[in-house]
């Protein structure tokens, strides 16, 4: 069981052979790497779903491999267009997860230069096509730990700056928190060559490019989003996880965060987020047992309309009303309203 989704397994992968597998998505979500937080959000399991099958049906057309084998009804694997009501559950190709080995408060990846193919590779790539508010690329050029000239800027940027080209950013993926590294620890602690590093990037490129296309008929814009992958039996790297959800972007709208940024703005600032923030500086695996505050739940009125827009986002993806719910427009001036109010 994940934070946001469960998966079941129905064949384990082993050596090359992929395995058969469904995840499950729930209603629960998570901010600040906490995992589940204590309240859920309706609707968002099915609404994740079908967003995510949107645009792995789509890189397939395009001849991007994907782990995505269908959305699950009647229990059979179908495609979306075969589907007679939205839902949550969907049918993937498995491969591998390796865990590094935890050596005191650091990792040991070694055991990735000896594997060939069928595995998660322990790496999370984001693209970014802008800086908006609360992004974590202005804590890194406040620490010093990113420079403006990595991402291509002469002078510190200021909160929704365009990037004339897309950034690439890379961090960890099995680790407690996710640690932003460079293109070249990507590269050793995964195991990879510079060939597949490149490809991983020309593929992520093309993710980033379609998904702008379809946020843009929607009249959203595509800020920056995240990418995983794996290699599967023969070496050849495959999509996994799911993409192009409020979950895995950051979109905008008339410069309002249209992603679970809302949830997050909601907490900023509460003790609890504090208190994360606080153990996170520490730099222990287990930073969580030393944040002795909790969240709260979210106002109702702010939860609801936070499940309102998932659902929506996902009807008009598809061009088809998954849910009966109002229009895109028409909820996010709804949350408009509601921040305008706290």
């Amino acid at each position: 069981m994940g934070s946001v989704k469960d998966l079941t397994v129905i064949r384990e992968p082993r050596g090359a052979e992929a395995g058969l597998g469904r995840f499950v998505y729930s209603d629960r979500y998570s901010v600040f790497d906490w995992g589940e937080m204590p309240d859920h959000i309706e609707g968002k399991g099915k609404a994740i779903c079908m967003a995510s099958a949107f645009f792995f049906e789509g890189l397939e057309e395009k001849g991007i491999k994907t782990h995505y084998a269908g959305i699950v009804e009647d229990g059979i694997a179908k495609k979306t267009s075969e589907l007679r009501e939205p839902g949550d559950t969907m049918e993937v190709g498995l491969v591998r997860v390796i865990e590094p080995a935890v050596q005191g408060d650091d990792y040991d990846y070694s055991v990735f230069t000896a594997e060939r193919g069928n595995f998660l590779i322990p790496l999370e790539v984001m693209y970014r096509n802008s800086l908006p508010a609360g992004s974590s690329v202005f804590k890194r050029l406040e620490d010093g730990s990113l420079k403006p000239a990595d991402i291509g800027l002469d002078g510190m940027p200021e909160p929704g700056q365009l990037l004339e080209r897309p950034m690439l950013d890379v961090s960890t993926k099995l680790e407690s928190s996710d640690r932003y590294i460079d293109w070249e620890e990507a590269r050793r602690i995964s195991g990879m060559d510079k060939g597949e590093i490149e490809e991983m990037q020309r593929i992520v490129l093309l993710i980033d490019d379609m998904i702008s296309g379809e946020a843009g008929r929607l009249g959203l814009s595509n800020e920056d989003g995240k990418v995983e992958f794996g290699f599967d039996g023969g070496r050849d790297l495959v999509l996994v996880d799911a993409l192009g959800t409020l979950d895995e972007c950051r979109f905008s709208y008339r410069g309002l965060p249209v992603s679970k940024e809302i949830a997050r703005i909601h907490y900023r600032g509460t003790d609890w987020h504090r208190d994360t923030e606080e153990a996170k500086k520490k730099g222990l695996v287990d930073w969580k047992s030393l944040v002795k505050s909790s969240p709260e739940p979210l106002p109702p009125q702010l939860a609801r309309a936070i499940s309102q827009l998932y659902q929506a986002y996902a009807n008009e993806l598809a061009r088809r009303q998954w849910f009966d719910v109002p229009p895109l427009a028409e909820v996010l001036s709804s949350i408009e309203r509601t921040l305008g109010q706290r």
